[in-house]
């Protein structure tokens, strides 16, 4: 029996070995994500929560930086962020259930269930079509509603009425453009068919069921315990949000929750029990632009620059706030980011980079920001001066700092935001000058153009943004209304 005692003793200890091992290389993996995250939190490019989880269960999750500025209270697991647009997977998840209960089909027209809707629109628009974006039917978030009538609230009725009644600006189902009238318009839907508000619906049939008590519908009067405050970075620091009246983002964005509560609804997704079967493969089936219904479905490349995962996921920004919630099917893992000083841009790299951790890949780490050093150097400097240092500090110092075409971007847009428009136009030169293949670059010189009264380059540099970037439909949108306008600019900018 000495034999069988030594077997035994020495299948434990290989247990044993096991599990010390498993367990030290999730404390590494975590504590490697949470240098990593901690390092964007210091050079101010990330301050909200985050939660990392893989099929075994929540890796890290933690708080950085303020939930509220003014009175300094710390970002935990638990604070309530605005999630915008990744209110749309559960819009999207509510309208399937009512297809699988036989209350309304994806093909029904828009007018179905929407009778007074315009016809000569709503009979041609499907159900579908508003869930995947190809609906044709216009935007409502455009810079002159963000002006105008943000801060205004509306009944659901009268703001369909006003705003997601215009003209289609293509054939349904022909094109893709993101569309939160589309969105809006599915809240409207969900109401008529269940007799209750959107709101309730929500509350009704997923987050009470899954648990999800920290999530809702965010109505700015009520005492809302653990809310995060929205506040946006500008060179002279952080400062309040502008201010959004919540009825208006509605279906397509007008959600708060936790990483802990998204934890829970991806948990439940993976449970496959909220939906048939045939009905969840189509939610999660891309179509156009690899968008699905209120998903999209792409692979992310992570940091070692060849390994390729396929996501599920999507994100959100809305005043003060930004999100990101991407999830790996195959391996069950899920990053969620919930950020409260307006810093979408830096969310995309936290998730690879965590990503990147968890499949063994060395992360790349945040570097310091150009854009700040040129409104450090423009708050004090002449346009010229500031150009002149971008370039010196590009061609001694490329490794320490972002020089991505974002970062004169945002340079630019702040100057234009201050009415320093013809500095924004040196800035945006500049950007096309080092990204001379981007059509963002040339969209947006063309709108400082636009800005300073400058129809004829304006209409050349929209034209050259379309030409690099046939999808920009933010060029195109401008360019048919400025030649619709007409007049000797418009034929001169065609000429050249």
């Amino acid at each position: 029996m000495n034999w069988l005692n030594a077997r035994i003793r020495m299948v434990v200890a290989l247990l044993v070995f096991a599990l010390v091992g498993s367990t030290a290389d999730a404390a590494t993996r975590q504590q490697d994500i949470d240098r990593l995250v901690t390092k964007y939190h210091q050079l101010r490019q990330f301050n909200g929560a985050l939660l990392v989880a893989d099929e075994k269960g929540v890796i890290l999750e933690k708080g950085y930086g303020q939930a509220n500025f003014e009175w300094k209270v710390p970002n935990t697991p638990d604070t309530k962020f605005r999630i915008g647009s990744v209110t749309k997977q559960f819009t999207a998840m509510l309208i399937l259930q009512l297809v699988a209960e036989g209350k309304l089909a994806l093909d029904d027209k828009l007018t179905k269930h929407l009778p007074d809707y315009r016809k000569d629109t709503g009979d041609r628009v499907t159900i579908a079509q508003l869930l995947n974006h190809t609906s044709g039917i216009p935007s409502y978030t455009t810079p002159a509603f963000f002006q105008n009538d943000s801060r205004d609230p509306y009944t659901v009725a009268d703001f369909v009425k006003k705003f997601a009644s215009g003209d289609l600006e293509f054939e349904p189902g022909t094109k893709w453009s993101y569309n939160n009238s589309g969105y809006f318009l599915l809240g409207a839907i969900i109401e008529k068919v269940t007799g209750v508000t959107y709101a309730q619906a929500l509350r009704q049939r997923l987050f009470e069921p899954l648990g999800m008590k920290s999530t809702g519908y965010d109505v700015s009067m009520e005492v809302l315990p653990k809310r995060a405050s929205g506040h946006q970075l500008t060179p002279n620091g952080y400062v309040n949000a502008p201010y959004l009246d919540m009825s208006l983002p509605y279906a397509a964005g007008s959600l708060y929750s936790t990483v802990k509560d998204l934890y829970l609804w991806d948990r439940a997704l993976h449970q496959h029990k909220l939906l048939p079967a045939p009905l969840e493969q189509q939610m999660f089936t891309p179509g156009l632009e690899q968008y699905a219904y209120g998903w999209w479905v792409k692979p992310l490349k992570l940091n070692d620059g060849k390994t390729e995962v396929v996501t599920v996921g999507h994100s959100g920004g809305i005043n003060g706030f930004n999100a990101l919630l991407i999830r790996v099917p195959e391996r069950k893992e899920l990053v969620v980011v919930l950020d409260n000083t307006s810093r979408g841009d830096k969310l995309g790299g936290i998730v690879a980079g965590v990503l990147s951790i968890l499949h063994g890949i060395k992360p790349q780490q945040p570097l310091r920001e150009i854009s700040e050093v040129m409104m450090e150097t423009l708050a004090k400097a002449s346009v010229t001066e500031g150009v002149a240092r971008y370039k010196a500090l590009k061609a001694t110092k490329a490794a320490e700092y972002d020089f991505s075409e974002q970062q004169l971007n945002r340079v630019g847009y702040q100057l234009l935001g201050s009415g320093r428009l013809a500095d924004a136009i040196e800035i945006f030169k500049l950007n096309v000058e080092m990204f001379p293949q981007s059509g963002n670059t040339y969209d947006s010189l063309g709108e400082a153009y636009l800005a300073s009264g400058n129809e004829e380059l304006a209409l050349v540099n929209y034209r050259r943004a379309l030409e690099l970037d046939p999808s920009n439909a933010n060029a195109a949108k401008t360019l048919e209304r400025l030649e619709k306008a007409g007049g000797s600019a418009g034929k001169k900018a065609k000429a050249e």
